[in-house]
Formats: structure tokens, C-alpha cells, sequence
């Protein structure tokens, strides 16, 4: 077996409304053979991954999957389970798979993950499991979850962020991972606000800096008259000393610039242990400070939003004797508690054997091989960071007022809105004046110790730190998704335009480029998962309107988490037999997943007047917007309370919404719609207003909104453009399936009553049948057609899109008459020149530019010419 492709959905998806991994593999020759025919494959499997045996696969009883493993299962499911069950002994919470065939021997792998680096990671192992145990050759397999294990801890989310984020989720805020760091995005656009680890947005750089400096630290909170321990930089040896008999032993030494505890040295109590320590810490560090050390208990004191949050008694490890086991061994049955980790992916830490454990334990007298007596305790280490293995019990409850207030003053002297700060004293719940100090400020203080204390009350830090990022009132920008197969950018268009008149700051994608506050940041097919992810991250934006094509969601899934709303403008027959979609229920599938993804709270818009997008109606659990040109239609008859409905009566757009009746204006004063004409964009129109009803948005607004929208204007390009060339009437629309020619052309006939010429085309990833449609309906509604290919091929070879046209216009009327050239300038060039006045050219293009310059550059010379023509006669 190997893999031929991967696809990485970082969201919602097709397959899943969870991250999901595509694999696409071959499985050389095995497509046909159950792993119970291959010698001792399934008996090694299971023996060298146990959890399969608690996989049920579909069969509701225990050992369901091993139960398939008997009857004969084939390679591409196992490897599924493989997948999810070596993810499972990582720690990671996922469950969902499921393989299918491509064609003879490739098939796609679909499982979740949440961890990607990881999740890749493991991919490969299965396969060369699966490979290892078809060709029995050994594989280190415990050696290789070792490496997985590292690649899980440096991805992992650490415990302050994931707090932050677990608390944002259940607020309804969506978070964005930006980069391979610590730096998060929660919410989107304008409420977008970045974090890193616990420094929260508005967190100085500057404060953090200053925390950062000891020295710097404590020379502030002294001024403050905050007690800190005396202590100064050292410069050198004899410096060293000299300091420490002012100071008076014992000392501690530690780096002016450092984090969990590291290279921290306390109570050194003579002058051959202080220099020991210097000598071991000099040339790790490169600036070095000592302090009078004092005696007491370790204790954290988390500040956000200047106040008190949390409070926690810090423990260094210890263990206690058995009269049994070496100190060696109890340190290693300590270790095998399963709250604790190799880093900080658990609450507790793993204490590691280094040479700081055993000086711990050489001052107490003792060695590692020494058997304690039952009950009698010893510490591991001096210091109490969590990070090093030490404990953590709550103490918020504990801590005095007088306590309280001088911990707000040092995050106020600092300007830090979160912070840490370390106290020595015995109790904290006496003022600390004349019973300890201020040991350091953290400005990234770790909230591990708080969430998951050994001890005690959790402390949902987290929450507090989301609170004060957003005043106490978490919130998130408004998104509107559109998709459909015709009329999502006039749609799309039509929203932006609406809510731009508002006021708001617009973020707009759609086939034509990026949009903020109606400035195109982006030229190009900007519907996919990239361009919707730059909308969603820019600072300015209010409102996200996000046009969502079909290509994009198969590629990589939705860029967002949950839409207000969603529109579904249409679902016919385009694009089959691209991307494996080869049926319209396939399609409605894909089309289905932006309905899928919405608050429970907002609104799917459908229209009411399209079968195929009525079929998906058992997939969308939100309430509805349903729109319609007819105003007997069975859904509008039927209408529920809890919807909202659109439709056209009498040629005025009536709105129903709860259960009372509106009539927002009348069709002809809509300019889009050419006098009620123009029936799709009669359509779109609707579309729009569905999803400015759902989003609640005042009924004089949206009527100023949609009877501002001009036909020919910037914001509608390519759609449906008019333009008179000497006489002749131009029309440009981007249509490219069969009801989109339709829609276009029966529009047009009934606008025109002189010749109408074509200029046909679609592009090259079409099937052959629908090329074949485009040349009957041609043949149907022009009077002359000219055939053009893109530019773009999109696989074909030149000129056998327009063949295949040309096929299927013969069919229809083999007196039709026709000619083929290719390019599509040219081709409006020859129109021009054939067309007399009062006739009408319609171009089906792909790019519009080359188009205009045509159009501008034969207007002007006509211009010329009459100029000219009147200056010769006078």
C-alpha cells in the first residue's frame, strides 16, 4: 500500500463537519484480498495494536471490528482503524473514518484528526504497518509512537491557550491557528482578537518586557513600596561575593531573564555552594542576579483584568517512603501517576532525573538506591514550578484582602492585565509586609496550576481572560454564505451593496475578487477556502459575505466555523464529473454542507421554485428563508411559523415573517430586473432579501438597498452588462452551464426583436453532454452563432470544446447558421462588424476585460469617424 495524495481539511468539510485527513492510496494489487487470507495478518495486528479491539465498527457489540477482521475485511478499511486507533493511544479524541474505492485498487482514506503534523504522522505508520506485516519484516513500532509522542507535544496545545479557547468555543467564538507558534486568532474580522499562550491582545509589549527584566521588575515594585527580596546583578566572582556577605546567607541565585524556574538555585547557605552554583549557571546565562533567599511557602497569584482570579500553593515534588522501594523507584511509580506528562499536555509534570533531583536529595543525606523508612518524606526538587514536577493546591478562597490589593498595585505598576505573581510567605492570608515577598511578575503566567490544581477548587482562568478581551460581552462579526450553482455573485453582490449603504464595513468574496469596504484587494475566482480565511482575519471587517463555490468546499472545507446565515440560490446540473461529483446527488451533497454549517439560531435561505435544492431540506436543522417567483407554491401554502418567506405577488416582493405580511416594493422598481424582464435576477433578487430578513435587517433598508443596485454598474460586473456600440446592442454575462444560457437568452428574447448574434463557449471541464446542450440551446435563440473556446482549456485539447458544441447546435437545426473562432476578441470583433443597428450580441465570456477594451475602442472610433465626417462637410 502507498499514498498517492493528501488533502488536509482544516473545517467543515464534505465528509464531516469535523477536521478531516484524505488519504488517496494503492493498494498495488491487494484491492481484491481480506486481510484473513494474508498469513498471521490480523493475530500480529491486533496483538501489536491492542485498542482495535475496542473499536465496534458499525456493529453495535463489543470487539465489533475485530469481529470483521474474521469474516474477511479489506486493507484500506483497516488502515482507517489503524489510523484512529494509534491517534486514541496518543491521547487524541477522535472517532470518525471511513474508506471507499476510486477505482481498481486506489481508495480514499477519510479520518479525523485534530492534531495535523500528528495526524500525518500516524498516516504513514499505518501504512507501514500494514506493509510490515503483508511482507512480515519487523517494525519498531513502540519506537516509532516515541516519535510520534514528541511531534504530539510540540503541537499540542499547551494548557493556558487551550483554557482560552475551550472557553471561547463554548461562548460561540471560533479560533484560527495562525502559523506553526502560540498564536491564536479568536473570532473573526473586527472582533478578532490574537493571543498568545496567556498574554491576552491588549497586553503591553513594552510591560512584558519589564516583567521579563528581574532586576528591572523589583526596582519598580520597590518604589512602590511593594517588599521584594534585596539583590543585585552580578558582575563577577569577587562581586558574587562580596554581594552575598552583604545580603547575608542564605542566597539565591537565578537569571535576570528567565521562565519556569529555569537555572534557579535557592537557599544556598555558604560560600562553597554559592560559587558550586555560579560555576554550573554562568555560562547558561548570560546575566546573573542574587538574592536573600526566603524561607516559605511558594505561592501564585494569577491577576486579569487587575483583579485576583486564582490563587495557588505551589509544592516541589516529593515522595514518601514505603520501608520497600529505593528512592529511585518510588520516583518512578511517582511517574506513573497518569495525570502526569512529559511536558504540560497533563495537569502534572513527570519529574525528570537530573542533576538538580540529585542534589536535592544528596542535601537531605540520602542517594537515589536508599530505602526510606515508611512515612518519612523527602523533596526532589528546591523549587516548586509545575513544569519540573511540582504540585499545585487552591488557595483563592485563603488569600486576605490586604493581600489582594497589593497584587493588583503590582500588575497596575507593571500595566500587565494578566499577569503571575510569586509570593514567599508562610501564610498568605496574613498581609505579606512583615511576612514575605514578591519573588518575580510573570507576564505569561501558566494556568495549569489553576484549571487542574492537585488540590482544591479548579479555577476557570480561561473565562476570565475571554471575558475581559471582550468588556464581559463575547461576541463575534455576522457571516452570510452563498452557494448555488447560478446567481451567487449577483447575490453575493446584492447583500454586500446593502449593508455597505448601512454603514458597515463589508468583507466580500466572490468570483470576481476580495472585497473590503468595496475596495478589491484581490482580482480573480476568489470563492474558496484562502480567500474566505482573508476576509475572516482582516481587522476592518463587520460583516463577512462569503460566496462559496463548489470547487472550493471540495478542495479544503469551509474557512469558517458556523454562518447567520446561509443562502443556497439554486442546485442544477454543472460541473459533473469533476472532483468524483458525478451525479446531482453528489452535488446536492457538496451544495448541502453551507446549509449544514449554520447557528442553531440563524437561517438556511432556499429556494422554494428548485427541486433539487428542496431535496436537502433533511440535512439543514436550522430555521429557513424560503424564496419563490410563484406565490401558489406548495411550501409558501403549507408555511410553518418558525420560517420566513419571500415571493413575488402581483409583481410586489411580499415578505411573511412572523405570520405577518409586508409588501417591501414593487419588482419594476428594482433596476436589475430591466421592468421584471430579467426573471433570474427576479430570482436573485429574492435571494438577497431573504438573507437581509434573516439578518434582521430593516425593511426600508433592504428596498433602499436593492432599488440602488444598478445593472450595468461596478458592482455588477460581468453580469448581464448592456452596452449600446454605434446602434447594436451588447450584452455581457458570465454564463456558463445550460441554465444560465436559459436564463440569459429567454431574457433577451423578449428584449430583442431584431437579429440576436452568439458568441458561445464554456469552459473546458464541462462534460461532453453539456457542451452538446450549449450548441442545441444556441441553435434554438440565435439567429447566428460564432463558437469560442477559453483560453483556459482546463485539460481539452484546442478546439475540441467548440467541436462538440458545434455538434450539438447541428443536431438541433443543421440549417443553423455558424461559424467557429476560437478567440473570443476576435469573435465580438466580427460580430460588430456583421450586426446592424438594433440587433443584439450576447457574449458568454470568460474574461471581461479584453471585452470592454473591444467595445470602448470600436464606440470611439465610430465617434472619430462622425467627427471627422462633420468637419469635412463644414
Amino acid at each position: 500500500m502507498k499514498i498517492i495524495e493528501t488533502k488536509v481539511f482544516k473545517g467543515k468539510n464534505i465528509y464531516s463537519l469535523k477536521k478531516c485527513i484524505r488519504l488517496d492510496v494503492d493498494l498495488e494489487g491487494y484491492c481484491e484480498t481480506p486481510s484473513k487470507n494474508i498469513e498471521d495478518f490480523n493475530f500480529n495486528l491486533v496483538n501489536m495494536i491492542p485498542e482495535l479491539r475496542t473499536h465496534r465498527c458499525g456493529i453495535d457489540e463489543d470487539e465489533g471490528f475485530i469481529k470483521r477482521l474474521k469474516e474477511g475485511t479489506y486493507l484500506a478499511h483497516i488502515c482507517e482503524h489503524i489510523i484512529l486507533a494509534i491517534q486514541n493511544k496518543l491521547g487524541i479524541d477522535v472517532h470518525y473514518g471511513k474508506s471507499r474505492e476510486i477505482k481498481e485498487d486506489h481508495y480514499y482514506i477519510v479520518f479525523q484528526y485534530i492534531y495535523e503534523n500528528t495526524a500525518l504522522e500516524v498516516a504513514k505508520l499505518a501504512i507501514d504497518i500494514i506493509n510490515a506485516l503483508i511482507n512480515k519484516i519487523p517494525i519498531n513500532y513502540d519506537e516509532r509512537i516515541e516519535f510520534l509522542k514528541e511531534i504530539l507535544n510540540n503541537e499540542i496545545l499547551g494548557p493556558s491557550t487551550k483554557s482560552i479557547c475551550d472557553y471561547a468555543n463554548k461562548v460561540g467564538l471560533p479560533i484560527i491557528k495562525l502559523g506553526n507558534g502560540e498564536f491564536y486568532q479568536i473570532g473573526y474580522g473586527k472582533q478578532g482578537r490574537i493571543i498568545e499562550a496567556s498574554i491576552s491582545p491588549n497586553t503591553s509589549c513594552i510591560s512584558v518586557d519589564i516583567a521579563c527584566d528581574k532586576m528591572l521588575t523589583k526596582e519598580l515594585l520597590r518604589t512602590q513600596s511593594i517588599p521584594v527580596a534585596k539583590g543585585s546583578k552580578v558582575k563577577n566572582v569577587i562581586n558574587l561575593l562580596k554581594e552575598a556577605e552583604e545580603i547575608g546567607y542564605p542566597v539565591v541565585l537565578k537569571p535576570q531573564y528567565g521562565n519556569k524556574g529555569k537555572g534557579v538555585i535557592l537557599n544556598l547557605k555558604s560560600e562553597k555552594e554559592l560559587l558550586d552554583a555560579y560555576r554550573k549557571i554562568k555560562d547558561k546565562f548570560k546575566d546573573i542576579i542574587i538574592e536573600k533567599y526566603h524561607k516559605g511557602k511558594d505561592f501564585r497569584v494569577c491577576v486579569v483584568n487587575y483583579k485576583v482570579v486564582a490563587v495557588s500553593l505551589r509544592i516541589p515534588p516529593f515522595v514518601i517512603g514505603n520501608g520497600k522501594d529505593t528512592i529511585f523507584e518510588l520516583i518512578n511509580k511517582l511517574n506513573e501517576d497518569p495525570l502526569r506528562g512529559e511536558d504540560h499536555e497533563k495537569p502534572l509534570t513527570k519529574v525528570k532525573l537530573d542533576e538538580e533531583v540529585i542534589d536535592a536529595i544528596s542535601e537531605q543525606r540520602k542517594t537515589l538506591m536508599e530505602v526510606l523508612d515508611k512515612g518519612e518524606k523527602i523533596y526532589l526538587r528546591k523549587n516548586a514550578n509545575l513544569s519540573t514536577g511540582g504540585e499545585a493546591i487552591d488557595f483563592t478562597d485563603e488569600i486576605c484582602d490586604e493581600n489582594i490589593n497589593l497584587c493588583i498595585r503590582i500588575a497596575k505598576t507593571l500595566k500587565l492585565d494578566i499577569c503571575g505573581i510569586d509570593i514567599c510567605t508562610d501564610d498568605i492570608s496574613i498581609p505579606i509586609y512583615k511576612n514575605g515577598v514578591v519573588m518575580e511578575v510573570n507576564a505569561a503566567p501558566g494556568l495549569r496550576m489553576h484549571l487542574n490544581p492537585s488540590k482544591g477548587k479548579s479555577r476557570d482562568v480561561g473565562k476570565e481572560i475571554v471575558n475581559m478581551i471582550y468588556n464581559n460581552k463575547p461576541c463575534n462579526i455576522p457571516i452570510v454564505a452563498i452557494t448555488g450553482t447560478n446567481g451567487k455573485t449577483t447575490t453575493t453582490r446584492l447583500i454586500t451593496h446593502t449593508l455597505s449603504k448601512m454603514g458597515y464595513c463589508v468583507g466580500m468574496t466572490s468570483s470576481s475578487g476580495i472585497y473590503i469596504n468595496d475596495e478589491c484587494i484581490d482580482v480573480g475566482d476568489d470563492t474558496g477556502f484562502e480567500s474566505a480565511k482573508s476576509v475572516l482575519l482582516n481587522p476592518d471587517v463587520e460583516i463577512a459575505v462569503l460566496e462559496t463555490a463548489r470547487g472550493g468546499i471540495i478542495k479544503k472545507g469551509l474557512a469558517y466555523d458556523l454562518a447567520d446565515v446561509a443562502v443556497i440560490t439554486n442546485i442544477r446540473e454543472d460541473h459533473l464529473g469533476i472532483d468524483e461529483i458525478n451525479s446531482m446527488e453528489d452535488l446536492c451533497c457538496v451544495k448541502s454542507l453551507v446549509g449544514e454549517a449554520v447557528k442553531d439560531e440563524g437561517y438556511v435561505v432556499i429556494n422554494a421554485d428548485d427541486k433539487w435544492s428542496k431535496s436537502i431540506l433533511n440535512r439543514i436543522k436550522s430555521r429557513k428563508v424560503y424564496f419563490t417567483l410563484n406565490s401558489s407554491n406548495e411550501i409558501l401554502i403549507k408555511k410553518n411559523q418558525d420560517d420566513i418567506y419571500v415571493y413575488l405577488e402581483n409583481e410586489d416582493i411580499i415578505i411573511i415573517n412572523q405570520n405577518k405580511k409586508y409588501v417591501l416594493c414593487n419588482i419594476n422598481e428594482v433596476p436589475i430586473t430591466m421592468n421584471g424582464m430579467l426573471k433570474f435576477n427576479i430570482e436573485n433578487i429574492l435571494a438577497a432579501t431573504s438573507a437581509l430578513v434573516a439578518m434582521k435587517v430593516d425593511y426600508c433598508m433592504i428596498k433602499n438597498g436593492i432599488t440602488t443596485y444598478l445593472l450595468n454598474s461596478k458592482k455588477n460586473s460581468g453580469r448581464f452588462n448592456c452596452y449600446n456600440v454605434n446602434g447594436v446592442n451588447v450584452i455581457l454575462d458570465y454564463g456558463h452551464n445550460t441554465d444560465g444560457y436559459i436564463a440569459v437568452l429567454s431574457s433577451v428574447k423578449k428584449m430583442s426583436s431584431k437579429r440576436i448574434f452568439g458568441i458561445v463557449g464554456i469552459p473546458g471541464d464541462r462534460l461532453n453532454k453539456s457542451a452538446e446542450e450549449i450548441g442545441c440551446i444556441s441553435a434554438k435563440y440565435f439567429d447566428y452563432i460564432i463558437v469560442k473556446e477559453d483560453k483556459d482549456l482546463r485539460g481539452r485539447k484546442q478546439g475540441e470544446i467548440a467541436n462538440l458544441i458545434v455538434d450539438g447546435l447541428i443536431k438541433e437545426n443543421s440549417n443553423k447558421k455558424y461559424e467557429v473562432i476560437l478567440d473570443e476578441e476576435v469573435a465580438l470583433i466580427k460580430a460588430l462588424n456583421m450586426a446592424e443597428k438594433g440587433d443584439t450580441i450576447v457574449v458568454f465570456f470568460e474574461e471581461i476585460k479584453p471585452l470592454l477594451k473591444v467595445i470602448e475602442e470600436i464606440a470611439s472610433f465610430e465617434t472619430k469617424r462622425k467627427s471627422a465626417s462633420y468637419e469635412a462637410l463644414n
